[in-house]
């Protein structure tokens, strides 16, 4: 190239500024190419033959397997095995007989297919919806589902995170995209806020009523919230990811205790009649929404990648964290009324 050196730099820069927007685009492309959205779709959500809600032995604990992203289960008489025959999820559970599959999309902007799976792990519905999959939730009658994905950030522990948690009821159909506009009751006053955000649905046996975190001003609580009345109500401050015991008595959550961005959390449970909380065994800074796995026992996914895991404690304090299924996440026992 000749000419002046403010000529050829010019030029030079010209040229980066090409490069680069044809990367961009080179990579948009790819990542379109790669959208699902045709017969791979149903490849990524397809389980192998005769891997359904109804095989295992009872007790059977199912999570999404680290290494392959698929629905994996691992019967009571031989932990440290595992059979792995599910969908690719990266956020999975199952209650009645329905399972939830919570997929990321590839592409810019991030988005969620939300996948709605019957007793033979098959699909029976798909909606897309923007942000990142976070949570998964379906009530013990398999009849009505919530599920959370992050749409600013990718963290609880930012100042930035956006959430928008939906609620799907199978009986009628009927889809709220976003439970942000419930009226919700703080401090024993309506409460209006333009920061107001939802995450981790539990639901109740009667299908109706639900607990849940709600995030404003800078604090949390736990929220009762009521389907048919639309409405909800803070009880207590301090309480996340919100997980409802099989009696329906207590609840297991994450309560922040500490300011260190690197171990906030810790688990607890709370007794709804009296409102007393105690801590669990698990010292660990545990980021999830633990479930029961029986009437006294809790189970939590801890880690990332190649180092996560399935690990279980009791749910009255007591005992040690244990290692239950290594490079695992999104726990969930099923009841018996799930089993035919």
């Amino acid at each position: 190239m000749t000419g002046s050196p403010s000529r050829r730099r010019l030029w030079a820069l010209v040229i980066g500024i090409l490069l680069l927007g044809g990367g961009a685009t080179a990579y948009t492309l790819r990542a379109a190419a790669h959208q699902p959205g045709g017969p791979g779709d149903t490849a990524r959500t397809a389980a192998d033959p005769g891997f359904t809600l109804d095989s295992g032995a009872p007790g059977a604990l199912w999570f999404r397997d680290t290494g392959s992203g698929r629905v994996a289960r691992q019967d009571p008489t031989a932990p440290g095995s595992r059979e792995v025959g599910g969908p690719r999820c990266d956020r999975f559970h199952a209650a009645g007989p329905t399972a939830l599959c919570l997929q990321l999309r590839p592409g810019i902007p991030a988005r969620t297919y939300v996948i709605v799976l019957d007793r033979a792990l098959r699909e029976r519905q798909r909606m897309s919806l923007p942000g990142i999959p976070n949570r998964a939730r379906v009530s013990a009658s398999g009849q009505v589902l919530a599920w959370t994905t992050f749409v600013t950030g990718d963290s609880y522990n930012t100042a930035t995170f956006a959430t928008r948690t939906s609620i799907l009821d199978l009986r009628t159909g009927y889809l709220i995209k976003s439970i942000e506009q419930i009226p919700l009751t703080l401090d024993g006053r309506r409460h209006h806020a333009p920061d107001v955000n939802y995450w981790g649905v539990s639901f109740a046996a009667d299908d109706n009523r639900f607990y849940a975190t709600v995030a404003t001003q800078g604090r949390t609580h736990l929220v009762e919230g009521d389907l048919r009345k639309w409405s909800a109500r803070a009880l207590k401050e301090n309480v996340e990811c919100p997980s409802l015991s099989p009696d329906g008595a207590r609840v297991a959550y994450k309560k922040k205790v500490s300011d260190d961005a690197r171990a906030p959390w810790r688990l607890h449970v709370l007794d709804l009649a009296t409102l007393r909380e105690h801590p669990l065994a698990e010292t660990r800074s545990v980021d999830d929404q633990a479930v029961w796995t029986g009437p006294d026992t809790v189970a939590y996914g801890y880690g990332a990648g190649t180092g996560s895991g399935v690990w279980s404690v009791p749910a009255d304090g007591t005992g040690a964290p244990r290692l239950v299924a290594a490079g695992a996440s999104s726990p969930v026992v099923l009841s018996p009324t799930t089993r035919r």
